[in-house]
């Protein structure tokens, strides 16, 4: 395992150096968190956290390419050729919420990033989430194009099904409340999961193409 150039000899403690910190920095944002915090949760030392990752700067980038790597490789991966649109963006789309549902950091992490500095919050857009944006609308269009979908705005649909997605995450508490149940809990999640994709089939693929 590496960080950077440096060799890890203790991949253990620097990944749950990067756990702790990426609970802290997702409830106290990079400038309220604390290192001593963060490695007293990774039962760690500061000295350790310093070695492996340089500064609290150094680490909250580590943390959040960390998580982008995980999205890409799980949810940015190549359907098979022979698939349809639809069957690619359902696989997406699916594969999307799945990581949100074991990385439930992310939504708060990523809305820090793009409310705190607008320079650091290029690098994420050019190399993560402008990708996987056109991926997705790369799909609605050739699901257009096919007449599997209906005739809408690629972007718009994708501003649609993400923000669904995500914001769920982000306003499960409040939204528990409302309610009066666990969002979070694992049958409300497959609930919700079956719901966005019933979205998808009704709100976007033409009937004879439905999968229920």
């Amino acid at each position: 395992m590496k960080l950077g150039r440096r060799k890890v000899e203790h991949p253990a403690t620097a990944g749950r150096i990067l756990a702790a910190a990426e609970q802290h920095f997702a409830a106290q944002g990079m400038a309220g968190a604390r290192t001593e915090e963060i490695a007293l949760a990774a039962h760690a030392n500061k000295a350790m956290l310093y070695y492996y990752f340089g500064n609290k700067r150094r680490l909250h980038r580590a943390v959040l390419e960390n998580l982008f790597r995980q999205l890409r490789g799980g949810v940015y991966a190549s359907p098979k050729k022979e698939t349809t649109p639809t069957e690619r963006l359902r696989g997406y789309v699916g594969a999307y919420f799945d990581f949100l549902t074991s990385h439930p950091n992310y939504p708060r992490l990523v809305h820090r990033e793009a409310m705190e500095g607008k320079q650091n919050f290029d690098w994420i857009v050019r190399q993560y989430l402008r990708p996987f944006h056109n991926q997705l609308a790369n799909t609605i269009r050739d699901g257009i194009a096919n007449g599997e979908f209906r005739r809408v705005d690629a972007d718009h649909m994708v501003f649609s099904i993400l923000g669904m997605t995500t914001s769920y995450f982000a306003a499960a508490p409040i939204l528990g409340a409302v309610v009066g149940r666990q969002l979070l809990a694992a049958p409300a999640l497959a609930e919700r999961k079956r719901a966005l994709l019933d979205f998808i089939d009704h709100g976007l693929v033409r009937p004879q193409g439905r999968s229920r």
